[in-house]
């Protein structure tokens, strides 16, 4: 039964309305879901830095020296590949959306933090390529 002093018209405009809220808040969620990947791909890149620090402080005895710098280099090299990567792919699901209840990271932000991100990876690698033995 319609509610008492709606008529069906009225019913049928907050139906629409709230489901282009729900559609609303759906966006909204998809762009906090792509702010969070952004992030879980970070992490996974600065995992792989670490793994190849790991792996240069446990192998740094092997002859030849550069052998050991050159495994700890690629899992280096593959962390900033992977920041690369999330940044456009942060950067691409991030243009197709639009906010309606939430302030979005600004695109900038997930450029800046890729490339600071890289460059300590970066920093890390030359470090590594610097040591002696």
């Amino acid at each position: 039964m319609a509610e008492e002093g709606k008529d069906k018209n009225d019913l049928a405009e907050d139906r629409t309305k709230w489901a282009e809220d729900r559609t609303d808040w759906a966006e909204d969620r998809t762009v906090l879901a792509n702010e969070r990947t952004f992030a879980a791909w970070a992490r996974t890149a600065m995992a792989s830095t670490a793994l190849g620090l790991g792996f240069h402080a446990v192998v740094q005895k092997l002859e030849p020296t550069w052998l050991a710098k050159a495994g700890a280099s690629l899992f280096i090299l593959i962390g900033i590949g992977i920041l690369a990567i999330a940044q456009a792919n942060a950067k691409k699901v991030g243009e197709r959306l639009d906010t309606h209840g939430v302030e979005a990271l600004r695109q900038s932000r997930f450029r800046l933090i890729a490339a600071a991100l890289a460059t300590a990876c970066f920093g890390v690698l030359v470090i590594i390529w610097m040591l002696k033995g």
